[in-house]
């Protein structure tokens, strides 16, 4: 993928309902908040200035073993020194600032995330949460409007690697109650929808799960004749090494694998081609419910035919010709196992409060209705879904991190660490799951200037108080980061946080979003 340095399955299901709540109601207070409003002062980039990070241990997401006492010099939004303390001196006017006992990485790289919501709030979770990188899966103006503000320095957030509208079949997964989405029924369409989101300034597009075979291969051959990637969602009727052999550039999400790695594969793929949407449903909620009470039955056959020798084949495959699987086990963890999902979480706070409470019954309306046998199943799955993460890693296929935020219980930026856990119990090691959430995504998203801590790259970059190597978790104890350059410590990173927190208190949606999220929740007439 060439990227842009300057800039129930579940697939994205939950979002359904998250973006009725936070894509409409969110995006319409998001106008309100101006360059020089609460938190935006403060964001002005201090770039320029020379720091130096000395005795820390650096973690520099090659893989290499950790290089302990090191230098780290930072100017002009780069990395102009890395060495030995002991060996670095620093010129006349360079800050240096201590960092015994800490731990420097590469900035985390959010590789799947939807991001909606007021500009004093969402854009700059990201970098405080420790994610210096993102990839937008949705893209709408609000994120290029982001994006500008953020190279000229009005605004604190990440690199902005931004995807099209959803391209998807008729009747898309999706109805107007979650705003644009381009909806395609033949070859013709699906040429058209590609060049206008080239024209619109989109960095990548974004295929869905309902379109037909000749409209997915029109994307495919129109995606190369423009120059610009195609990824996303495995649609329902393309085998997965189809999709690879295509060019498709990630698969997201684990749904296609359970097909794919099925020796009953044919069978449930001729019982998916009979799952039908409702077009005249004005509810994504409503769809996507019912889809789910469709398809899972379905996955559970698939899982039950796992087949390992077709499932290696097809890793092989995957890993052979460089295609990407970004597991997104956040998302998949919160639709299979929503009991387990918490009552609160301390970075709640930096949402509104209409929106963290509208979770629970968002959640109900889409898994809701499920009988004691179709709960274990469900969990089957889940599990299943950590043991394809597993035998990917193994086989050599990459895997970004991403998380899909912007579906509920999800926190920009924050809960990227919650994946990288996720990993870990997964099967993954500690060093492993940080190259996926550094020099892996940022190799897959085809940006060559982030992703490791090495002389020349940009000083994108977090600092911990203790060792993510001996605990994942770690990498949530964060003592400062480095955002292109800025150094933001602690305290700093406190009173910025302390203005999200405020920002986001006095959100309200507007009462016609309102209305629309109530329409959208689908809660009337399911099971």
């Amino acid at each position: 993928m060439v990227g842009r340095d300057e800039p129930g399955l579940g697939r994205r299901g939950f979002v359904a309902g998250a973006a009725v709540v936070a894509g409409a109601a969110l995006t319409g207070t998001a106008s309100a908040a101006t360059a020089d409003g609460p938190g935006n002062r403060a964001t002005t980039a201090a770039a320029g200035t020379a720091v130096a990070f000395t005795h820390v241990t650096v973690i520099d997401g090659s893989g290499a073993p950790p290089a302990r006492d090191m230098t780290v010099v930072v100017e002009g939004g780069r990395i102009t020194g890395l060495g030995p303390s002991v060996r670095t001196g620093l010129r006349p006017g360079v800050r240096s600032v201590d960092l015994t006992g800490k731990y420097l990485i590469p900035g985390l790289i959010e590789a799947h995330t939807h991001s909606d919501g007021p500009d004093a709030v969402i854009p700059s979770l990201y970098p405080l949460a420790g994610v210096t990188t993102v990839r937008d899966m949705w893209g709408k103006p609000v994120h290029h409007e982001w994006r500008r503000r953020i190279r000229g320095g009005t605004l604190l957030g990440p690199r902005w690697l931004i995807g099209s509208p959803i391209v998807d079949g008729q009747p898309s997964l999706w109805a107007e109650d979650v705003g644009e989405h381009i909806e395609v029924k033949d070859a013709a369409d699906a040429r058209r929808a590609v060049r206008r989101v080239k024209k619109e300034g989109a960095d990548f597009v974004k295929v869905y799960s309902r379109l037909s075979r000749e409209a997915y291969w029109a994307v495919a051959q129109e995606a190369r004749r423009q120059n610009i990637p195609f990824l996303g969602h495995c649609p329902d009727l393309v085998r997965i090494t189809e999709a690879a052999d295509a060019g498709q550039h990630t698969i997201e999400h684990l749904h296609a694998l359970l097909l794919s790695t099925s020796a009953h594969e044919a069978e449930v793929r001729r019982a998916l081609a009979a799952v039908r949407v409702d077009a005249k449903d004005p509810s994504s909620l409503s769809r996507y419910h019912s889809w789910f009470q469709q398809v899972h039955p379905l996955e559970w056959k698939a899982v039950r035919g796992y087949d390992p020798r077709k499932a290696h084949a097809v890793f092989r495959r995957l890993a052979g010709g460089g295609t990407a699987v970004v597991p997104t086990l956040s998302v998949h963890r919160t639709l299979e196992l929503p009991d387990e999902v918490p009552a609160r979480a301390e970075e709640w706070k930096y949402l509104p409060a209409w929106q963290v409470e509208s979770w629970p019954g968002l959640l109900q309306a889409l898994v809701g209705g499920r009988t004691p046998g179709q709960a274990r199943r469900v969990r089957a799955i889940y599990a299943h879904r950590q043991r394809l993460v597993r035998e990917l890693h193994q086989a050599g296929v990459r895997l970004p991190a991403g998380t899909d935020t912007g579906t509920g219980y999800l926190v920009p930026g924050f809960a990227l660490h919650g994946e990288l856990a996720l990993l870990v119990e997964a099967g993954l090691t500690e060093m492993q799951v940080l190259r996926a959430a550094t020099r892996d995504a940022a190799r897959t998203l085809g940006l060559d200037s982030v992703g490791t801590v090495e002389k020349g790259k940009a000083a994108d970059l977090l600092v911990l108080d203790a060792d993510p190597l001996r605990d994942i978790r770690n990498t949530r104890r964060i003592h400062g980061v480095v955002v292109n350059g800025r150094w933001i410590d602690g305290p700093e990173r406190e009173r910025l946080l302390a203005v999200v927190q405020k920002a986001a208190s006095q959100a309200e949606p507007p009462e016609e979003d309102t209305a629309a999220a109530a329409r959208g929740c689908g809660c009337g007439g399911h099971p």
